[in-house]
């Protein structure tokens, strides 16, 4: 599976989400890729490596164009890969991102630059499946109020743009996600809070029983 992580929108714990899915991969005995076009990401494995002597996957670098590029030579050595793309000046990257990934998963703040940002990030997608036709889209509500109308008002109105599906789940706003990242560990490994643990494996499993894997990557 070739797995985006991406919005326009900086902020909405793309990386968060980016990492913990890699290292769950992982630890279900996968070969797994994380690619970081930002630095978060990288910054984050060469901590884990140096707290627990390796990381567990393999960690590089990519920006714009040469995602697509490189894209068949590593999706042949590897059985997942996740890309962690975002932010303002991201659009270049994610456009390349698009074109070659099977997933997009997009997370979402119930807040409504979020969500703004988001319709942007949808017209990307929409653009790269003239390309890439087999590309799926999933809004993942993220860092979720515990009450309130902001979550339920905010899934109403993803539901509403066309091309997008939501995700059955949400992730809570949880300390454990900051915490054990700065341990660099996932929320898997941390010990302070299960339900997260429990978010983050459902996420998992749910990725992964949303998309055949796919050996070939169209050009």
């Amino acid at each position: 599976m070739i797995l985006t992580v991406g919005n326009l929108k900086g902020g909405v714990g793309k990386t968060t989400l980016a990492v913990n899915l890699t290292i769950a991969f992982a630890q279900a005995g996968r070969d797994v890729l994380l690619i970081d076009a930002e630095g978060t990401a990288l910054g984050f494995t060469a901590l884990r490596a140096s707290n627990r002597g390796e990381s567990g996957y393999t960690a590089v670098s990519l920006q714009g164009a040469a995602i697509r590029q490189q894209m068949k030579q590593l999706a042949s050595k590897y059985e997942d890969i996740i890309l962690d793309i975002g932010g303002e000046d991201a659009s270049g990257s994610l456009r390349a991102a698009f074109t070659v990934s099977d997933i997009v998963l997009v997370p979402v703040e119930p807040r409504s630059f979020s969500l703004w940002r988001t319709e942007e990030t949808l017209e990307l997608i929409n653009a790269a499946r003239q390309i890439n036709d087999r590309l799926r889209a999933i809004a993942i509500l993220n860092e979720a109020d515990y009450q309130g109308q902001d979550n339920k008002e905010t899934l109403t109105a993803l539901t509403a743009l066309e091309g997008l599906e939501i995700a059955p789940l949400t992730i809570g706003r949880r300390k454990a996600f900051p915490n054990a990242a700065a341990a660099g560990l996932s929320v898997l490994e941390y010990k302070g809070d299960p339900k997260a643990a429990d978010e983050l494996q459902r996420l998992a499993a749910f990725l992964s029983s949303s998309l055949e894997y796919h050996s070939d990557i169209r050009t």
